[in-house]
């Protein structure tokens, strides 16, 4: 957690990241909870299955992989096809700050693969693209707080009733 957290705390003065904090992503997370869910997942997913990695490569990688600074809900801002080309966007707009090196830019490329055709080329790459499409499956499916409440409620309404 460290890493990305100094990773990150580097990145905010000299980019546009926390401006993906106003931006929804999947379900309830918002983009820059997102990118840095794929950040510590791919490190977890790295240190679980012991593959030697570039760890600060991999989460600045992380971090940038949607640095496409739109709202891709709002038609009217979204480009045409933004799963398949919002890598792109993101790798262009990373490009504009900073000086990325080849891990960094294959995780940005090829995240997005099967969708995309080319797979990435670095392990830092697939870890990401992996972690990607984890956090995305959850982020989508996860019940936010407030209907997991209601659903506790409704469960222990029910219990005490049959309990009577």
């Amino acid at each position: 957690f460290r890493q990305v957290v100094t990773v990150l705390s580097s990145m905010y003065a000299t980019s546009r990241i926390l401006e993906n904090r106003k931006f929804i992503q999947h379900g309830s997370t918002t983009l820059f909870q997102h990118c840095r869910n794929v950040a510590l997942l791919s490190l977890k997913l790295s240190r679980m299955f012991h593959i030697p990695v570039d760890t600060k490569s991999m989460v600045r990688g992380a971090l940038l992989h949607d640095y496409y600074l739109y709202d891709w809900h709002d038609k009217s801002s979204c480009p045409p096809l933004h799963g398949y080309v919002h890598p792109a966007l993101a790798l262009a707009n990373a490009e504009k700050i900073y000086s990325l090196n080849e891990i960094e830019i294959d995780i940005i490329k090829h995240h997005m693969f099967p969708l995309t055709l080319c797979p990435p080329k670095t392990r830092e790459g697939v870890l990401v693209s992996i972690a990607d499409k984890l956090c995305s499956t959850y982020e989508t499916f996860k019940m936010n707080e407030a209907h997991l409440s209601h659903r506790r409620s409704i469960v222990s309404h029910r219990r005490a009733s049959m309990i009577r």
